[in-house]
């Protein structure tokens, strides 16, 4: 009785048929090897030269994002400060586009954010909608923001109630860092919709 193992015929591994990786070919090939995605040495490059661009990409997605946590860390609570206001005035002239000068009526000229209740007597109103509407620069920045004609137009923007509110007792407020980024983010995000509409 012959005991001798016979060899076991091992299966050549079947390759299939691929479509090219390069986007501008996609034609159809029987690769050499299992991991080659590209038809031609012409392919092979383009797709290396375009995996080489996405990863410089990442890299400099992630290099911007390091750059813009490190200056984040920097800014001080005056800097989120001045930020946070720029952005509300931005959504206030966005919110009025169109509108007048709320105290004079005018069209033209420079347009401003232009508080009722200043941000010197009256902080805890700095960012409240209501105190804020669109000033010509003469009324807002020369005039002091022609007060006695902003009260009389403010009254058919807001009604009474709204202008009682204004006059009315608050409370004071110390703006903290994280108000003042919350703040920001509110009115960027306000700014965005009206600006999609």
């Amino acid at each position: 009785m012959n005991l001798t193992a016979r060899p076991i015929a091992q299966k050549e591994p079947r390759i299939k048929v691929k479509k090219c990786a390069n986007k501008d070919c996609r034609a159809s090939f029987t690769p050499d090897r299992p991991f080659i995605t590209w038809c031609s040495p012409e392919c092979g490059t383009v797709i290396a030269n375009a995996k080489i661009a996405h990863q410089n990409a990442l890299r400099a997605k992630k290099e911007r994002k390091e750059y813009k946590d490190a200056k984040e860390k920097q800014k001080s609570r005056r800097d989120w400060l001045r930020e946070a206001q720029q952005v509300f005035n931005s959504y206030i002239r966005a919110r009025d586009e169109g509108k007048p000068c709320i105290s004079c009526g005018s069209h033209t000229g420079k347009k401003n954010a232009g508080h009722y209740l200043s941000v010197g007597s009256c902080p805890e109103l700095r960012f409240e909608p209501l105190n804020v509407h669109l000033q010509c620069e003469k009324c807002n920045s020369y005039l002091s923001a022609n007060l006695i004609k902003y009260r009389i137009e403010l009254f058919s923007r807001i009604g009474k109630d709204g202008v009682e509110y204004l006059e009315g007792p608050h409370q004071p407020k110390k703006y903290s860092l994280e108000d003042l980024k919350s703040i920001k983010a509110l009115y960027k995000s306000k700014l965005k919709e009206l600006e999609k509409r």
